[in-house]
């Protein structure tokens, strides 16, 4: 069902409210006639961009209703959840949002099997495309939905699904949107003396050696052999 305009008007301008309110309600808490500037001009900007940037009637249409589609998306995901359905195509789509597929899962990688070459923090290149990244998981086999091994996967390369592969998030100077890839095993070489840059690094790791990045404390929990 697509959105109206005062629908859509409204919508955004709630969502718009919060931020606002919050310096607002900062600048009045402020201690000092310094924290009360500076909170001020940062109030004055946002205001500025969001003029500028955001008060187009087409902007508002088309967020808004890409906010709607997604919320609906969400929604249908549950009741498929709640109900089950017959039809596999569905089914399928369902697995692949409840599983913990590309080295997400949240167990303990202990014992790390010896057949896993590679390990969390090392800095990789890939073979093929040339992309820099860092291990930020493995699984021992590749653990991802069918239909994503079928058109990732070689047709003379079925031997990938039961080897290793490696969750990396991808350097931004080689990929300019930031993502994260899953990688077979035969597809990395790793490289020293190299910083990937990324913006979710610190959500890993707390430093670079040298040679790899180092994994913060609760993040080592889940690959305490790397």
């Amino acid at each position: 069902m697509p959105l109206d305009g005062r629908a859509a008007f409204q919508l955004g301008v709630l969502l718009l409210a919060l931020p606002l309110q919050l310096l607002i309600s900062s600048y009045y808490n402020a201690g000092d006639e310094t924290q009360r500037t500076f909170i001020l001009n940062r109030l004055i900007t946002k205001a500025a961009v969001i003029k500028e940037q955001l008060f187009t009637w087409d902007t508002w249409q088309n967020w808004c209703q890409d906010l709607y589609n997604k919320v609906k998306m969400l929604k249908s995901l549950n009741q498929e959840s709640d109900a089950g359905t017959d039809d596999p195509a569905l089914e399928e789509s369902y697995k692949a949002h409840s599983r913990e597929y590309f080295g997400a899962s949240k167990e303990p990688r202990y014992p790390r099997p010896p057949h896993v070459k590679y390990r969390v923090g090392q800095v990789i290149k890939h073979k093929k495309w040339g992309y820099r990244g860092i291990i930020v998981g493995w699984d021992p086999y590749t653990k991802a939905p069918e239909s994503w091994i079928k058109e990732m996967h070689p047709a003379d390369k079925p031997h990938w699904r039961k080897k290793p592969s490696y969750s990396v998030l991808v350097d931004t100077r080689d990929r300019p949107e930031p993502q994260a890839t899953y990688v077979a095993e035969e597809n990395i070489e790793v490289v020293t003396n190299t910083k990937v840059i990324h913006p979710a690094i610190d959500d890993y790791f707390y430093k670079y050696d040298g040679a790899q990045y180092l994994p913060r404390p609760k993040y080592k929990s889940l690959y305490p052999q790397g």
